[in-house]
């Protein structure tokens, strides 16, 4: 599961692998590190075309993981001899998000398949959690970490906790598919890898064709696709792509 990447280029780094889109004047501060709950940068489909939007990680969880998070955590309540009020309890119970997306056939995956929640995700590296070793491993497209995307799904304005402290909010959120792991990064973690679009078709695919033909890129890369960059640390260490005034440089 991947649930931390980077993204370090540019937003005309992105152009050349997808060409139109809104980007609103954005220029974009590199994010070595991006963690689930936090906002990153998707090119998502809306109303009048394709934007570039900051927008945060982490799709609505499924009801019944939130039903049977909530009842768990009324066992704990009553065991103390508490009052619970269920029905409350079940609408406040946090969901930090999902990330990572696999089973498309599902009826909660299914209704945001479309490609007006279609996304893509651009990133210059990502990591898996060896277990073994206890780190981190980055991959990317050699050390010079050029860009590509995720195939990713994005939903506006969804109402939710996602933190106790804060509340109910309305946001707009967004993850990403994955799929069986190619042999690089199945060495490391052997039960998945993101669904990674690395040229302009694919990615004119996922952003514009119906889910019959757009599925057909939940696939795994290509053995020998990926160079392992860095291993420890959660964040790219890469420290080149910026330039002094802090804006980003380099292609892609």
């Amino acid at each position: 599961m991947c649930n931390l990447y980077s993204h370090t280029r540019s937003v005309e780094a992105m152009r050349k692998l997808f060409a139109t889109f809104n980007d609103g004047g954005s220029n974009l501060a590199p994010q070595t590190g991006i963690f689930p709950d936090y906002e990153a940068p998707i090119i998502r489909n809306e109303a009048d075309g394709p934007r570039l939007a900051m927008t945060r990680w982490g799709m609505p969880s499924s009801k019944k993981a939130l039903f049977d998070a909530a009842t768990k955590r009324a066992g704990k309540l009553r065991d103390k001899g508490k009052e619970v009020d269920f029905d409350q309890l079940l609408r406040m119970e946090p969901d930090g998000g999902t990330t990572n997306i696999r089973n498309t056939s599902s009826s909660h995956w299914k209704r945001w398949l479309g490609v007006e929640n279609r996304c893509l995700v651009p990133f210059t590296s990502f990591s898996e959690f060896d277990w073994a070793a206890k780190q981190d491993v980055w991959f990317a497209f050699g050390n010079d970490r050029p860009t590509a995307f995720f195939a990713g799904i994005w939903l506006p304005q969804w109402t939710s906790v996602r933190k106790i402290k804060n509340g109910e909010e309305t946001i707009d959120l967004y993850a990403f598919l994955t799929t069986e792991p190619n042999a690089e990064v199945g060495s490391v973690h052997p039960k998945a890898m993101p669904v990674i679009l690395t040229t302009p078709e694919q990615c004119e695919t996922w952003m514009t064709a119906p889910w019959p033909v757009a599925s057909y890129l939940q696939r795994p890369l290509l053995d020998g696709s990926l160079t392992i960059v860095q291993r420890g640390g959660k964040k790219d260490g890469l420290a080149d792509v910026m330039s002094e005034g802090g804006t980003l440089v380099g292609g892609g």
